[in-house]
């Protein structure tokens, strides 16, 4: 009895060793297989969580990076203008001009397109404006030209150029990257020039005396490369030879003038005249 008292006692005592063995395990281990709490086995928050790499804060959010170059020149209520003058537009016909058109403060005599050679609208600010399309709004026309006058200030005040001087003066040939230019000097293209870059990307060109472009030449944008963020800020004279193409928005302090068969997308915004002949001039989308 006494012999089966004690094998009995000691079975008992084994079993109950097993059971605390199989369910006494550290406490950490059950959470760590459900795969969550905050036990010593916890794995830690995977990397698809929600502040992930698509979150609305990924490339494609409102914390999308903007283009190469300076920011953009703001147009104002000038950004629907094709042309813009202060002082007339004339015109040997046919042009035919893609945008608004518009003369301030000088009037409406002045401004020589025919209705038929604009698709837009013909802003003035008198009666004697070409009919019957023309827009009789003095005080519109005052603002729209303040906003070019801002622009020009804007575009000339830019400091700390990424090139200066570039080839003399003399750009014909060159493929330029995006950023803000600036020559103390006159500035040439003999030759066709390139500007390569992405759609968001910006240049500025600062130009102390006159711009001049050849005959027969090109301004040519690759990569994707938007004539409405190229600026050209031009304290002289402005212009586009004969059968020449040009590209981008020309702020001039002074005359703008196309001769003959010459063709610009962007937009003419002269503080005095634009003297067109024959010539097509489209503006840029928005």
């Amino acid at each position: 009895m006494i012999g089966i008292t004690s094998l009995t006692r000691s079975t008992m005592m084994l079993a109950s060793l097993l059971m605390v063995t199989a369910c006494g395990s550290d406490p950490g281990s059950s959470k760590t297989t459900a795969g969550g709490g905050d036990g010593p086995g916890a794995a830690p928050s995977g990397p698809t969580g929600p502040t992930g790499p698509t979150g609305p804060t990924g490339p494609t959010g409102p914390g999308a990076t903007t283009g190469a170059g300076p920011a953009a020149v703001n147009l104002g209520t000038a950004g629907t203008f094709a042309i813009l003058s202060k002082s007339g537009i004339t015109d040997v016909f046919a042009s035919a001009i893609t945008g608004d058109v518009g003369t301030s403060p000088i009037t409406g005599a002045a401004l020589l397109l025919t209705c038929g050679e604009v698709t837009g609208n013909v802003y003035v600010v008198d009666a004697a404006g070409p009919l019957p399309c023309a827009l009789n709004d003095a005080p519109f026309l005052t603002g729209v030209i303040g906003d070019m006058e801002l622009a020009y200030a804007d575009a000339s005040g830019r400091v700390s150029p990424d090139f200066t001087e570039l080839g003399a003066g003399e750009i014909g040939g060159l493929t330029l990257a995006p950023g803000l230019y600036t020559w103390g000097t006159g500035l040439l293209i003999s030759t066709d020039v390139t500007l390569a870059g992405g759609p968001d990307d910006v240049w500025i060109f600062q130009v102390a005396q006159t711009l001049n472009q050849a005959a027969a030449t090109k301004v040519i944008l690759t990569g994707g490369a938007q004539a409405k963020n190229v600026f050209w800020q031009v304290a002289g004279s402005v212009t586009v030879g004969t059968t020449a193409h040009f590209e981008g928005v020309v702020l001039g302090k002074t005359l703008i003038a196309l001769n003959t068969g010459a063709s610009v997308n962007g937009r003419l915004l002269a503080q005095t005249a634009v003297t067109l002949q024959m010539n097509a001039v489209t503006r840029p989308a928005q």
